[in-house]
């Protein structure tokens, strides 16, 4: 077993990972900016190390940083979390270099996926269905591009080939602005992610966005945990998931997952990781792989009964997987709202001083977050201060407990997503099920 984990980064996220480290016996260092001295699992790691200002370029990105740290306090292994450093590969081949374990997958898969390009392409090689597009990066040769378009059909999508989080897209709706389309994308693709390689796919007009739980250990065996539906979303930013997805039948889930599984034995994948797809008229389209713990995973481990993260560190450990796939069984229902400190209505951060707070409570309710009473959220980082999740027996009780537990949850000092979260449970059209990935922004007028 690892005896000591560095966590690179900083919120719910490290204080999650802790938790698992201490259920395994691990010992654990935190590093953290300036801004962040008193964030719970900094006060709770047996280390702590600052590692920089309250600039992430200062601090939760600087490699060196965190790479002295490791050495001076004689870790093992770093587990990078999500965002910041999770799927840099660059980082994660620096971490290896160094003599460390880096928890999660190896550097060139890291690459390959990272990539939208390489991705679809070996998606495609391991079975796994895609969204109709170019098959490769956009070239100069404009008179083929104005081809390819017409060939995979208008409304297209331009997408920038090392993008992510809703960046580095732009839809078209017409032959008349493809090619200046494709130039704005390549310009802030270069600007954004140092890379202006762009594609082309078609543009569902009305999907869900479907997303795939997978877990892969070093001996090339992989299992898939399960579906959450992600389609509550504002600017391509995850607001409400849930697992299962409202729905999807037992074959569909079985037969998508298995090319998932059997996708990570052809790349040789390591750890855990999700297949994301936009789901249409019955059909799915992979459009990307996360190759990290995602933020809604917690839904996951709801209805499985699997700690995701524990498994990560043990197959980093070189262990193999506990689970075989006829042990996984979904049980009940979970629902996972993002809770974060910002206006509800003009979705502007407030960051500031939390003077009092109080957890929900009851069967079936997890509260991932490190905020308590005293604490300042500072206004360097991202507005997500926790997540709310809750299970029950079905759907409806899983939704029913929601509802209470947002009306127990008290956040004072700061204004926060609640009053928005409560909105949308109470909605027709999300408590029928099924709604697509516009619906929340057509909602919201946006």
């Amino acid at each position: 077993m690892i005896e000591k984990i560095l966590i690179a980064n900083r919120g719910e996220i490290a204080l999650r990972i802790l938790r698992a480290c201490r259920e395994l016996g691990i010992k654990t260092v935190a590093v953290h900016s300036e801004a962040d001295r008193d964030l719970k699992h900094v006060l709770l790691a047996d280390e702590s190390v600052c590692i920089g200002p309250a600039a992430s370029l200062q601090s939760y990105l600087n490699v060196p940083a965190i790479i002295s740290a490791a050495e001076v306090t004689d870790t093992v292994a770093i587990h990078p979390g999500y965002g910041f450093l999770s799927e840099n590969a660059d980082f994660a081949e620096r971490v290896e270099r160094s003599g460390f374990i880096f928890i999660g997958p190896r550097p060139e898969t890291i690459r390959l996926m990272g990539d939208k390009v390489s991705a679809i392409a070996a998606m495609k090689t391991a079975g796994v269905p895609c969204v109709p597009g170019s098959d490769g990066p956009v070239d100069e040769n404009k008179k083929r591009t104005i081809e390819l378009a017409r060939e995979i059909g208008y409304p297209i999508i331009i997408k920038a080939s090392g993008g992510g989080g809703g960046r580095g897209m732009r839809v078209v709706h017409s032959e008349a602005t493809l090619l200046n389309s494709i130039s704005l994308t390549k310009a802030e693709a270069a600007a954004t992610f140092n890379n202006d390689m762009v594609y082309m796919e078609k543009y569902l007009e009305n999907p869900r966005h479907i997303e795939f739980q997978i877990l892969a250990d070093q001996m090339g065996n992989a299992i898939h945990l399960g579906e959450r539906d992600c389609s509550m979303q504002r600017r391509h930013q995850k607001v409400v998931e849930e697992a299962p997805a409202p729905g999807l039948t037992e074959t569909q889930r079985r037969e998508i997952g298995e090319r998932c599984a059997a996708a990570c034995r052809t790349i040789g994948y390591r750890g855990a990781g999700t297949f994301e797809f936009l789901y249409e008229n019955g059909q799915f389209y992979f459009i990307e792989m996360n190759t990290r713990v995602q933020v809604e995973h917690p839904v996951t481990e709801m209805v499985t009964g699997v700690d995701i993260v524990k498994e990560q560190i043990l197959i980093a450990a070189g262990e193999p997987l506990r689970y075989r796939q006829s042990d996984i069984v979904m049980r009940g229902h979970a629902i996972e709202c993002r809770i974060n400190a910002e206006d509800s209505e003009t979705f502007m951060p407030c960051p500031g001083k939390i003077t009092d707070f109080h957890a929900p409570g009851g069967p079936g309710v997890r509260l991932e977050t490190h905020i308590y009473s005293g604490y300042t959220v500072p206004r360097y980082y991202d507005s997500m201060i926790g997540k709310l999740i809750t299970h029950g027996e079905d759907r409806e009780a899983a939704i029913a407990r929601m509802c209470n537990a947002l009306r127990e949850t008290v956040i004072e000092g700061i204004n926060t997503n609640i009053k928005l979260q409560r909105a949308i449970l109470r909605d027709g059209t999300f408590l029928a099920g099924g709604a697509n990935i516009h619906y929340l922004e057509k909602k919201l007028g946006m």
